[in-house]
């Protein structure tokens, strides 16, 4: 196939650009080229918010778009391609309003989440965007994607703590919930529904059960070959000024993607993939002053 990757720098749009090249499609990623590219891939230089006519000579099987934040990037992508066959767009589980009963299906009325904001109601108007103009597009809403490439500071900065042999300040008892969703399982459904005939649409991804974010940390550190010793903070103290998740705890129902995709990557795999990547780009990771406030602050 010619698949056209939007992005193809980082993190998901980069492990995604890669994982359709080394299956032997034609890639090509759409990006300012600012940052090195993507292993094997057709660089197509230029900026989605004016790209006159340089995607106008090609014929895409397939355009992945990872990097569509609001409507406005979808429009213009739609109006600088000549062609296409499919349309898949990354969207987010951010476009549940927290108030619906979960877990979230994908047949429920998308809406504000006040907890993700702006950046949820943009998520919902790029889906608009695209299904008003493309009904047949297909949408993936994951929740926390994982995974190697991932250079925000999440599994990295739990990875950081346990190499430094720090305790680790852990909000409240430990019990809240988080949902991931593999890149590489992300990629293999996209697969799935650009060679399959696929009748549903819009599909959310991730693990079927969500973990503890205590059992979470507790598989970072045994990644690094530690245990953690955990220390409890209160409810007081904003829980994003020390750890990386905010509080809110939601889960996506994912059996449309279970029902073509039984088979995920577990995740203690997807997490020895990460710290396998991190201990080798350490200077990719987009840092955050998490370990600065807990010696401040908690320590």
């Amino acid at each position: 196939m010619n698949i056209l990757v939007t992005g193809g720098t980082v993190f998901a749009s980069r492990y995604t650009a890669e994982y359709f090249s080394k299956r032997g499609n034609t890639v090509y990623v759409l990006n300012r080229g600012s940052k090195p590219q993507s292993q094997n891939v057709i660089p197509i230089i230029g900026d989605r918010k004016n790209l006159g006519n340089i995607l106008k000579l090609y014929h895409f099987d397939a355009v992945i778009d990872v990097t569509a934040y609001n409507s406005e990037d979808v429009e213009l992508l739609l109006n600088g391609l000549e062609s296409f066959d499919k349309y898949i767009l990354i969207s987010s589980s951010a476009v549940y309003p927290e108030t619906l009963p979960q877990p979230f299906y994908e047949t429920m009325e998308v809406g504000p989440n006040s907890i993700w904001g702006k950046y949820g109601t943009d998520k919902i108007a790029a889906e608009n965007a695209l299904l008003q103009k493309c009904p047949d597009v297909y949408i993936i809403r994951p929740p926390y994607l994982c995974g190697p490439m991932n250079n925000l500071y999440r599994e990295a900065f739990v990875f950081e703590c346990a190499e430094q042999d720090r305790p680790f300040y852990l909000p409240e008892d430990g019990s809240m919930k988080l949902q991931f969703s593999h890149i590489g399982d992300m990629c293999r459904l996209i697969e799935k529904i650009l060679v399959t005939d696929v009748k549903e649409h819009i599909f959310n991804t991730g693990y079927p059960v969500p973990v503890s974010i205590k059992e979470w940390v507790s598989l970072c550190y045994s990644i690094v070959g530690k245990t953690p010793i955990f220390k409890n903070v209160g409810a007081e103290i904003a829980q994003r000024s020390y750890f990386p998740f905010y509080k809110y705890e939601y889960i996506l129902n994912v059996d449309r993607m279970s029902s073509i995709l039984p088979d995920l990557t577990p995740l203690s795999d997807s997490l020895r993939e990460s710290y396998e990547w991190f201990i080798n780009n350490r200077e990719l990771i987009v840092r955050k002053p998490l370990i600065e406030y807990i010696e401040k602050n908690l320590a």
